[in-house]
């Protein structure tokens, strides 16, 4: 297929994680990797309020490659309702969890705010449904040359 690839992958494991109160969300996202052994996941839901957070996003009319100053950086203070998370965990070129995430949460008026999550402290709950997946060769995150972040790399054995 032309421009697009794909790596056929398994379900592995799952998962319920409870991240208590004043924790930091990505934070805990590594330890639980490290502690389960787990290398590929996805988050399959996630509920919770979350407060001090950080995320990003792409400024209108931006070009690529996505760079520093065509993003904008946001930090708010909250608390909001989590209304999801959604992301993967993936080893990164050196074979550390590195955590792709974005994040849609509410105020307190009903309104939607959302991007890139960089991180977040968890208010009064977070639960996350996370699915591990199993896959032959490397799936790892690289920084594209093209787009200016880091996705997917999917080689065809383990290197």
């Amino acid at each position: 297929m032309d421009n697009a690839w794909y790596k056929e992958c398994s379900t592995g494991r799952r998962f319920l994680l409870k991240i208590s109160p004043g924790e930091k969300l990505v934070e805990k996202l590594f330890d639980f990797a490290a502690e389960t052994g787990v290398k590929n996941a996805v988050i399959t839901s996630a509920v919770g309020s979350v407060t001090d957070v950080r995320i990003r996003g792409i400024k209108a009319g931006a070009k690529l490659p996505i760079s520093a100053p065509r993003m904008n950086i946001h930090e708010f203070d909250g608390p909001f309702e989590m209304l999801g998370l959604e992301g993967n965990i993936v080893p990164n070129d050196k074979g550390e969890s590195d955590c792709h995430l974005h994040i849609l949460m509410s105020k307190s008026t009903g309104e939607v705010l959302g991007g890139h999550l960089f991180d977040a402290r968890i208010f009064a709950s977070c639960e996350i449904m996370i699915e591990e997946f199993t896959v032959t060769g490397v799936v790892e995150r690289h920084q594209s040359k093209s787009g200016g972040i880091s996705t997917f790399y999917l080689g065809d054995k383990d290197e």
